[in-house]
């Protein structure tokens, strides 16, 4: 059976951009065709300053969220990333496969480190490094598939190379997965800057719509959408960013096409009127399942934990074997004393 895995960094409210881009097609799709595992990435998020106790109550809301657009805990594992410590266990030894030039040119450590040197600071080593426990994320439960929103594409890739050059010098060890995206809004675009992608992490709230935003702040948000120069309703990511960002949002939700729906509507207004109302729409079940999972906090914190117990069953064998493969003596109370005195002799 195909397996799956992907995860959500709690490092802001989980978005639109979270759902139609990726959360959505978990829940209706891949924990039904797949053995999918799905992770709140917290160690992650220790990759640049936060708050503790900020940390703690995104990674629950996340969990909470997860299950109310339909993850269902009978068909798929949901869990915590640091409950499970195979994740860091594999990540230094997949450090010590892969190389600084690898790390130094990944989009999202260039661009972060060069806005902090341009104020005078550092990033955190961890931020260099964190692509690689990625990659263990991913690698540490055989996985097949991560689909992923396409920003993330090149993390994935990097996780393909590590695979294939870990399995090339030391043995056939990892599964070398595959990308797979969404073929409508894989990358939903901020509201206000229609040419950058609606990131939980943004400090651009009106440009955001997130998932426990109220319906009368989602019709805002969606009525004051950047739109472009012109009346025509064109769908041309290039030329009209703007509208094609509503034209993929409304065809994501209702169903459409967003180049069919672009001959239906003659002004921005109307256009503006019915994206916002099919957001809303979107949103109505997931946030009444959130709030009925918020007054029984002990059922999500069961799901969690057993959750941690299937994922790290799964893991522990394949983190194993990759000790073996690249020269790690066993524990003896891994593989019984006798047996590492034998192998010493």
């Amino acid at each position: 059976m195909t397996r799956v895995f992907s995860g959500v960094k709690p490092t802001g409210h989980l978005t639109l951009g979270n759902y139609l881009g990726a959360m959505r097609q978990w829940a209706a799709v891949d924990q039904h065709r797949a053995d999918a595992l799905f992770c709140i990435v917290d160690l992650h998020a220790l990759t640049v300053d936060h708050d503790p106790a900020r940390v703690r109550r995104l990674s629950r809301q996340a969990a909470t969220l997860l299950l109310a657009v339909g993850l269902d805990p009978a068909l798929c594992t949901v869990f915590v990333q640091s409950h499970v410590d195979e994740h860091t266990r594999l990540s230094y030894v997949l450090e010590c496969v892969a190389t600084d030039g690898e790390m130094r040119r990944m989009i999202q450590y260039k661009e972060k480190a060069a806005r902090e040197r341009e104020r005078g600071g550092s990033v955190r080593l961890s931020l260099l490094t964190y692509p690689v426990l990625m990659a263990a994320d991913i690698l540490v439960y055989g996985a097949d598939e991560v689909p992923v929103g396409d920003d993330q594409a090149q993390h994935v890739e990097l996780t393909r190379d590590l695979a294939v050059r870990f399995n090339q010098r030391y043995g056939h060890t990892f599964v070398v997965p595959k990308a797979t995206l969404p073929v409508v809004a894989a990358r939903v675009m901020n509201l206000q800057e229609p040419t950058s992608k609606m990131g939980k992490s943004d400090d651009s709230g009106p440009g955001i719509v997130y998932l426990l935003d109220e319906p009368d702040v989602v019709r805002k948000k969606v009525m004051r959408a950047v739109t472009d120069s012109g009346r025509e309703i064109v769908y041309d990511r290039e030329e009209r960013p703007g509208v094609t960002n509503l034209l993929e949002i409304l065809a994501a939700c209702t169903g459409g096409d967003p180049e069919a729906l672009s001959g239906v509507y003659e002004s921005y207004g109307s256009l503006k009127k019915d994206t916002a109302e099919a957001v809303v729409e979107l949103l109505r079940p997931v946030q009444e399942r959130h709030r009925a999972l918020c007054a029984d906090p002990g059922y999500v914190e069961g799901v969690l934990r057993d959750g941690a117990e299937r994922a790290r069953a799964s893991a522990r064998p394949t983190v194993d074997a990759a000790y073996r493969a690249i020269g790690l003596l066993p524990a003896a109370s891994d593989t019984g004393a006798g047996v590492v005195l034998n192998a010493a002799r």
